[in-house]
C-alpha cells in the first residue's frame, strides 16, 4: 500500500480531508498532530504544515523520516502575481523558488546553498496528475461543490487551472509595491505564498516525489487580508478536499 502525505497551509483546509480518512487514527510529534488512514487503498498520513518555511520544512521531514511518506501532496492558498490569475483560480506548480534566498556574492540570486539550483521541479508524473485532478473539480461539477452564494461572494465563474513557477518565502504579501519588487526579480513567478519551496527542498534531497497545488485567494496587495479571511472560511476547504479525491482514486 503506497504511503501519500498531504499537507495543508490552513488549519481549514485539512479538515475536509480528515473526513475522506477510514480508520483514522491521530499521533502527536514535533508539537503537530498528524492524522493517518487509508483513502481508495492508500495509506494517507495528513497534517496542518504550520505557516511558514520552517514549520513546513519540518512537517515534511517528519512525515517522510517517521512516517515513510512515498509521495506528498501539498495544497494551500497563495496570492496572485500573475494579472492573468483571479480569486478561485488554481495553480499547479511546475517549478517553486525561495523569492527570499540570497546568498550574494556567495552564489547567484536565489540559489540553494550546495544544490546548484534555483528552481526545483515538480517530478513529470505527479505535475500530469494534479492538472487531471484539478480539471476535474473545475469541469461542470463546480455547482455541486459550492452554493451560488459562495460563488458569487468572491466573483468566481469560470476558475481555471494555470501552470508556472510559484514563490516561496516568509512574508505575507500585501501591497502592490511588494509584487512589483518580486517580479523584477522573477518575472515568470504566477504566484507567491510561505511554504511551497520548502517541501519542495525537502522533498528533493529526500528523493521523495512531490506536488504542489495553490488556489487563488486574494491579489496579495492590499486587499489581500480581507479577501484571505473569508475565501479560507468559505472556498478552500472544499477545493482542497475534492482536488484529493481526485488525486487518490
Amino acid at each position: 500500500m503506497k504511503k501519500v502525505a498531504i499537507m495543508g497551509a490552513m488549519p481549514e483546509e485539512i479538515n475536509g480531508i480528515l473526513a475522506l480518512l477510514e480508520n483514522k487514527k491521530e499521533t502527536k510529534r514535533a508539537m503537530r498532530t498528524f492524522y493517518t488512514g487509508t483513502v481508495n487503498g492508500y495509506e494517507v498520513t495528513v497534517c496542518f504544515s504550520r505557516w511558514g518555511k520552517t514549520a513546513a520544512s519540518v512537517t515534511a521531514g517528519a512525515l517522510i523520516g517517521h512516517f515513510g511518506a512515498e509521495e506528498v501532496i501539498f495544497t494551500g492558498v497563495a496570492g496572485a502575481l500573475s494579472p492573468d490569475l483571479n480569486i478561485g483560480d488554481i495553480v499547479v506548480a511546475k517549478r517553486l523558488v525561495h523569492h527570499d534566498l540570497d546568498a550574494r556574492p556567495l552564489m547567484p540570486r536565489h540559489e540553494i546553498p550546495l544544490l546548484d539550483k534555483t528552481f526545483l521541479e515538480v517530478p513529470a508524473q505527479q505535475f500530469e496528475r494534479a492538472q487531471k485532478a484539478v480539471n476535474a473539480v473545475l469541469g461542470d461539477n463546480l455547482r455541486d461543490i459550492f452554493t451560488p452564494v459562495e460563488l458569487r461572494r468572491f466573483n468566481i465563474k469560470k476558475p481555471k487551472l494555470v501552470s508556472g513557477d510559484v514563490a516561496s518565502g516568509d512574508k505575507f504579501f500585501a501591497s502592490d509595491e511588494q509584487k512589483r519588487e518580486l517580479l523584477a526579480a522573477l518575472p515568470g513567478s504566477l504566484c507567491v505564498e510561505m511554504e511551497g519551496a520548502a517541501v519542495a527542498q525537502v522533498c528533493y534531497e529526500y528523493g521523495v516525489p512531490f506536488t504542489v497545488i495553490r488556489t487563488i485567494s486574494d491579489a496579495a496587495n492590499n486587499k489581500a487580508e480581507m479577501d484571505f479571511v473569508g475565501f479560507i472560511n468559505t472556498i478552500t476547504g472544499k477545493y482542497s478536499r475534492e482536488i484529493i479525491k481526485n488525486l487518490l482514486k
